[in-house]
């Protein structure tokens, strides 16, 4: 089997509580940005952006996220707030994911600028696993909040997918099962007919 092949069999996600120091120090994030702005990208718009997050930016982080939910809702309780606020504080390092959409492109619509930023976040997790730190990809509710997105500078038409969360796994992973690749492929049989 190509190495290539093999580390994508090895890839998986690590819990993100069982993250720990030491993380990536900015030369060992190098190659990391490397290999995500390799992504597949239609149109050359390099949509992608990241936001490096660590030590007491986690703290603030936290806050943003509490503020959210506090404005989509009023009745959250503090158990809730703390519960979010605390989520950055799981890893050492956190580095969100962005697109910064160009709107109204002649050939690239929003949906593939997305996907360009999605990918690039997935040579990251490989290239980070390739380093020997685990990462989790999250995104949940904060992602979409509209007061999270502007903390980081967005605009409506931005997309925030989510943060990947990183550091050393302070546990081995368990091996998840995987689905049967075959289970989700089939061959297309062009219809006989199409309606004009």
């Amino acid at each position: 089997m190509q190495p290539i092949i093999e580390a994508l069999m090895r890839r998986q996600s690590t819990k993100a509580t069982t993250l720990v120091e030491p993380a990536p120090d900015d030369a060992a994030l190098a190659p990391v940005f490397a290999a995500a702005v390799r992504a597949p990208d239609h149109g050359a718009i390099r949509p992608y952006r990241f936001r490096i997050i660590r030590g007491a930016a986690r703290n603030e982080l936290g806050r943003v996220f509490a503020e959210g939910l506090r404005r989509r809702k009023p009745d959250a309780t503090a158990e809730d707030l703390e519960a979010l606020a605390a989520k950055p504080l799981r890893s050492p390092l956190i580095i969100a994911i962005m697109a910064k959409i160009v709107p109204n492109h002649p050939k690239v619509p929003p949906v593939e600028q997305v996907i360009t930023a999605g990918m690039a976040a997935q040579n990251m997790l490989l290239a980070l696993d390739a380093l020997g730190y685990g990462a989790v990809f999250l995104s949940g509710a904060p992602s979409g909040d509209p007061h999270v997105k502007q903390a980081f500078g967005l605009e409506d038409q931005d997309a925030l997918l989510g943060f990947v969360y990183i550091g050393t796994a302070s546990e081995e992973r368990r091996e998840k099962k995987r689905p049967d690749a075959a289970a989700f492929v089939a061959t297309w049989d062009a219809p006989l007919t199409v309606d004009a």
